[in-house]
């Protein structure tokens, strides 16, 4: 397959983009095409899904596993690195295609595993232990018995839009994403629509920013355009930087053709020549895919001067950022662009006044961006009808935590947060119940399960507390500590605050501070001062929220209030059982956990008090142990080795 794109892709280019009004392709581009679309292989072909996460859980050895299988029984089969159709916790996924038949995915295909899965399927045997299901098609022959891959629970429910080419595609090739429509919605963009139709048509569509509160995105494109300059700047910010949020690194490692055609769609609609992509330097294989597709993008004349001779100039850098949670502001990103460290400055004047080195520039994240194929192509109407009234279209998140199905997934605007949790994420593992759903990352706030009907939309999250943000959902069990999750965003929103304004800088130290004293295991012979000086902080934390959001410069510091203030409206009493009783219901707060040993279980067996790393335990073998509680920290070691259940935690 690979020596087919070598000798035919020029002939296939020249026809199938160069010339988008060709009714006809030539019998070998015709067969190339194909090709490239799976209708047709005459070889097996076994796809691994090769991204962050994929290779995290091991997906490099089963690549090379599969190619040594090939390589030791001489086959005629090829090996290629896929993208991620976002089922992270099945991850290494892989996909097999025989001649003739439809394609298959396999979950969960680990090295040792490779031999078996390989033998099997070439000899037209499924073993459904790892199958995942079969891809539709109108031109291969389908597997009996075994159910479409769009029929599993996790992808039943969601509206793949943006998140279609996903570990469907080589994202090395140009000339499949070209094969898959790729690069046709510029096209016809540059020679059918002025700058200004393009921006009434995102304007109809109603799309809305993806990355904070919702703005519009057509009205910050119209004030670039209509600002006079001799050059404007589209900027695409690909740096989250949210824990918990992963959705547009996996979508560039899987897709970066379309982050590459969405840029220059929104570049052609503002009229700038130039175009920057902000990644964080981590994200290496992001970087990696889109450098690679940055260069074929030029070498088929997508980018460069003259595109097609439309008159129409633009070219793409990708600018690797140090990944500061504060540059997911756009004046913060543009100084971080600049040379400058990354602090917010206050509007106006907006950047698309004056942005990037003083001209009109335009910030939207990936995910905005990668609407705007989508809406080219079936028109606006279309996408108005997808979502909701006040928020057409889909929105891609990240889930993890406490959930069975873990990964990145596309659903309408509107859809309940009931249905992401039990239908497509497959609910709480071991029966637990669900305590909450953190949305929005850092700045967000806490769904809990009597709000588990709020529909996913900017203003019915708002109504509640909450901010969409980039799109991670965090699900917490009934294990979780509330104090202690919002503890740690604290902590990491008082390091990532530029420290420009002081409600941020020492607002959110402060609120840490808060936390941190009513999670501790207080001092002996505690002093009445601390007491109430703990007790004060306590009560003042609310009022302290408040006044941080209501004057921080920035959306870091107004919205880092979040957390706090949606966890105190829902789970106060959780706060007064740490505050007053000195408890952690959840267990997870190590300092308030107190540990004894029933000596009618226990058994003398040592193992707690070789474990301990305090010496706490103490005991002679074959006698009930006593646990020192002025030496004990907490930690649980204890607990977890005990296996005679001797160990209770109070």
């Amino acid at each position: 397959m690979n020596k087919e794109i070598n000798t035919n892709k020029d002939t296939f280019i020249d026809e199938y983009l160069k010339l988008p009004g060709a009714r006809e392709l030539n019998q070998e581009s015709l067969n190339f095409l194909k090709g490239l679309r799976r209708e047709s292989v005459s070889e097996p072909v076994i796809s691994v899904s090769i991204t962050s996460a994929g290779i995290i859980a091991g997906a490099n050895d089963t690549y090379e596993a599969i190619e040594e299988y090939i390589q030791e029984r001489e086959l005629n089969a090829t090996v290629i690195p896929v993208g991620s159709l976002g089922l992270v916790s099945a991850e290494p996924v892989v996909d097999i295609q025989l001649p003739g038949k439809a394609r298959l995915t396999f979950s969960n295909v680990f090295p040792e595993k490779t031999n078996e899965l390989l033998d099997a399927v070439f000899n037209n045997i499924v073993p459904e232990e790892y199958v995942l299901g079969q891809h539709q098609s109108d031109f291969l022959e389908p597997w009996e018995n075994i159910n479409q891959i769009e029929d599993h629970p996790f992808f039943a429910d969601q509206e793949r839009v943006i998140l279609k080419n996903c570990g469907m595609i080589d994202p090395s090739s140009v000339e499949e994403y070209i094969a898959h429509d790729g690069y046709k919605n510029f096209l016809n963009v540059i020679n059918n629509f002025t700058p200004e139709e393009v921006c009434d048509t995102i304007e109809k569509s109603g799309l809305r920013g993806r990355g904070g509160e919702g703005y519009p995105t057509a009205l910050k494109w119209k004030n670039a355009l209509l600002t006079p300059a001799e050059q404007r700047y589209i900027v695409c910010n690909a740096g989250e930087s949210d824990p918990g949020a992963y959705m547009e690194r996996m979508i560039i490692e899987s897709d970066p053709h379309s982050v590459i055609e969405s840029v220059t769609i929104a570049a052609y609609a503002i009229g700038a020549q130039k175009a920057y992509v902000y990644l964080p330097c981590e994200y290496e294989l992001a970087c990696e895919r889109l450098t690679t597709a940055i260069s074929q993008a030029k070498s088929i004349g997508i980018l460069g001067n003259d595109v097609f001779r439309s008159g129409f100039n633009i070219n793409i850098d990708i600018h690797k950022g140090a990944g500061a949670y504060v540059c997911g502001e756009e004046t913060a990103l543009i100084s971080s662009l600049e040379g400058k460290r990354g602090m917010p400055r206050p509007k106006p004047p907006y950047p698309t006044k004056y942005g990037f080195n003083g001209k009109p520039t335009v910030v939207n994240n990936v995910e905005t961006l990668l609407n705007l194929p989508a809406i080219i192509r079936n028109g606006y109407k279309w996408y108005k009808e997808t979502g909701t009234k006040d928020t057409s279209g889909t929105k891609v998140f990240s889930t993890s935590g406490k959930i069975e199905r873990a990964g990145m997934i596309e659903i309408q605007m509107g859809t309940p947060v009931r249905e992401i949790v039990y239908k497509v994420c497959g609910g709480i593992p071991d029966n637990k119940e669900l305590k909450g759903v953190l949305i929005g990352g850092p700045a967000g706030g806490v769904i809990t399960y009597d709000n588990l009907d709020t529909g996913i939309d900017y203003e019915s999250v708002k109504n509640i507390g909450g901010a969409l943000g980039s799109g991670g959902l965090i699900i917490m069990d009934e294990e979780t500590c509330i104090v202690n999750t919002v503890k740690y965003y604290m902590d990491f929103l008082r390091h990532e605050s530029c420290g420009k304004c002081i409600p941020c800088r020492e607002g959110i130290r402060r609120m840490y501070e808060i936390l941190d004293n009513i999670t501790t295991r207080p001092e002996e012979n505690e002093h009445s001062h601390k007491t109430l000086e703990r007790f004060k902080g306590a009560m003042h934390l609310e009022k302290l929220a408040t006044v941080i959001k209501d004057t921080s410069l920035c959306g870091l510091g107004q919205r880092a209030a979040n957390p706090v203030l949606s966890s105190l409206r829902f789970f106060r009493e959780e706060y007064d059982e740490h505050i007053f009783e000195r408890k952690c219901q959840a267990g997870v707060c190590q300092e308030l956990r107190t540990f004894y040993i029933d000596v009618d279980k226990c058994t003398g067996c040592t193992i707690c008090a070789k474990k301990c790393p305090t010496d706490a335990i103490i005991g002679t073998p074959k006698n009930a142990h006593f646990i020192v509680q002025e030496k004990c920290i907490g930690c649980g070691i204890c607990y977890e080795s005990c296996k005679f259940g001797a160990i209770i935690s109070k």
